[in-house]
């Protein structure tokens, strides 16, 4: 299940991609306008610009903004920044890889195989959605 980190995440990404010339927005706008916790929302804009993707500017005419394109800005990366793992079992994770205590063989393991096919499917439909995608 997506985590509401992830979701309000994802929200904030796509309000800010809509602003015309990235228009610096304050977080307290951002908010309203989801219907997000502000200090909630104040945490995930902040991973989100310490992972590259926004810029912020303090003072008047300040807030967040998109430092990327938002046709450059890929879901498998904001996945997992916002969520970690792709993978629903390390076993089977790209990036985050640990084998399970419980198997002894994962070749033969049944959720082995079951899990490398949704990651696969779940990293087919990231790699081929950016954020400008969400606004459409």
């Amino acid at each position: 299940m997506l985590s509401k980190k992830t979701k309000y995440g994802l929200k904030a990404l796509t309000f800010l991609a809509s602003q015309p010339n990235s228009t610096p927005i304050q977080i307290a706008e951002i908010a309203k306008q989801e219907n997000i916790s502000q200090k909630f929302l104040e945490s995930i804009l902040l991973t989100l610009r310490r992972n590259g993707f926004l810029g912020s500017k303090k003072g008047k005419g300040g807030g967040y903004y998109l430092i990327k394109k938002p046709d450059e800005i890929l879901m498998t990366e904001v996945m997992r920044i916002l969520e970690g793992p792709i993978s629903m079992v390390p076993c089977v994770s790209l990036n985050f890889y640990e084998k399970c205590d419980d198997c002894p063989d994962e070749t033969a393991c049944s959720v082995h195989k079951l899990m490398l096919k949704v990651r696969d499917a779940n990293l087919e439909v990231y790699r081929n959605n950016t954020l400008a995608d969400l606004l459409k």
